[in-house]
């Protein structure tokens, strides 16, 4: 693997994750004339981390999480999922809703409520070194960047203690310019943080204009995401294409979340990164049939 990933002995985790989770309300039309909704919650960093802990990779969330009538709810949801949430507190505050909906040909249409979220609270100074150290590999999104000043300034402060322990750092540049507003502080933000990543997981054409290059001149492990015309791999510049596998598709939301998540747990239990990524995309399909970002635990 090119990739070093401590091994698993003396750490108590195989992957963390930085982020924000959301309370998610899914219509099967649209809101103007919807009138009934299934509520779940979402977030990429930990919709990667519920599939990671599904393929049997043991998982931790970093997050703030709001006080109010939802917040115990999505802890207890991620317990099931045996997703440690101990650096997950409850603190005073609201959590983001989300809401989505579909069009006849399963297009989303997602609207936030989401500004000055509990998570969006998050600050370096809330980085606890000592706990990334306990991982094996951490994830970080540019979602977490784009939420908050202090959100950005805690994704680097913990892929700066990632490399300071040894720790491998993942990252999905996850480019949403409703988020940014600016794209060249969507920029900024992915060059300041290229330093201490060693898995680069961009997503084509997305994510091509905030990357400051070519992704596999930016990272030696670099896998593209092209949605249904599959993956490639990048090793120190080496290419491997990986095809898509068919799928159904009710909803795409989550999907490349949960690519990310089946793509590391398979790196962590040993897989060679070109068989992990057929196994991401196995999963990324089979994600595709089912409504909202996490799927049912059977799939």
């Amino acid at each position: 693997m090119s990739t070093h990933i401590p091994a698993a002995a003396g750490r108590r985790f195989d992957l963390a994750g930085l982020g924000e989770c959301m309370v998610e309300f899914n219509a099967t039309e649209p809101l103007a004339h919807a009138v009934r909704f299934s509520k779940a919650y979402g977030g990429d960093v930990l919709n990667s981390l519920v599939t990671a802990a599904r393929q049997g990779a043991r998982t931790a969330f970093l997050s703030r999480v709001g006080d109010d009538p939802f917040g115990a709810g999505l802890r207890a949801a991620w317990a099931e999922e045996g997703i440690d949430a101990s650096h997950a507190p409850l603190v005073p505050g609201e959590n983001g809703v989300y809401f989505i909906s579909l069009d006849a040909q399963g297009e989303r249409s997602f609207t936030y409520r989401r500004a000055g979220s509990a998570a969006a609270h998050l600050t370096a100074a809330e980085i606890d070194a000592a706990f990334i150290a306990s991982a094996r590999c951490l994830l970080l999104s540019g979602i977490t960047q784009a939420i908050s000043p202090g959100a950005r300034a805690a994704t680097l402060a913990a892929a700066r203690a990632a490399r300071a322990h040894g720790v491998a750092v993942a990252y999905d540049p996850n480019y949403r310019p409703r988020l940014w507003g600016n794209p060249e502080a969507a920029r900024v933000a992915c060059a300041e943080l290229l330093p201490w990543v060693d898995i680069l997981l961009p997503s084509l054409p997305a994510d091509a204009g905030i990357l400051p290059g070519a992704p596999q001149e930016l990272v030696d492990h670099v896998v593209v995401k092209h949605g249904e015309a599959g993956c490639e791999v990048w090793l120190r510049g080496e290419r491997t294409a990986v095809p898509a596998v068919p799928a159904t598709v009710v909803d795409t939301t989550g999907a490349g979340d949960a690519w990310n998540g089946a793509y590391l747990a398979a790196l962590l239990r040993g897989e060679a990164p070109v068989a992990a990524a057929g196994i991401a995309n196995r999963v990324a399909a089979a994600k595709l049939a089912h409504r909202g970002a996490i799927p049912p635990r059977d799939v």
